[in-house]
């Protein structure tokens, strides 16, 4: 019978009187309706993990560095969908109300991430010069 998904706990049931001798493995597919090869697996996974068996892997580093660069590939692709939204936004309005906003910008932006991380303001002074400002 295809496509049965067994719980944790059932194939558990099933494999602890295989692995202390108390049923044999034919006994067990007749009783439960299951199929040598499904058996055998169980059987493998028990002897290898123990009562460990069953349980969803933990992710190796490889998977959770890898899910991490996508979590961040994801925030830069928001922040830069946010970017052109300003852009937008700026190239919209006046000539001196756009160059005042973007002054403005370049003036907190640094101090305004500095802040949310925790971190001092650079020495000198609370001010901070973006690269972009003249």
């Amino acid at each position: 019978m295809p496509g049965r998904t067994f719980t944790r706990e059932f194939k558990l049931a099933v494999v602890r009187p295989l692995a202390r001798g108390l049923k044999r493995p034919a006994q067990v597919c007749r009783e439960y309706g299951l199929a040598e090869s499904v058996l055998s697996r169980w059987r493998k996974a028990y002897d290898a993990r123990g009562e460990a068996a069953f349980l969803p892997k933990e992710p190796t580093q490889r998977e959770a560095l890898d899910r991490k660069i996508a979590e961040l590939e994801r925030f830069c692709g928001q922040l830069a969908v946010e970017n052109a939204i300003f852009k937008k936004s700026v190239a919209a309005r006046p000539y001196a109300d756009r160059h005042a906003m973007l002054r403005y910008a370049r003036h907190i932006g640094p101090q305004v991430a500095l802040r949310s991380a925790g971190d001092q303001p650079a020495r000198g002074g609370s001010r901070i010069r973006c690269c972009t400002s003249r």
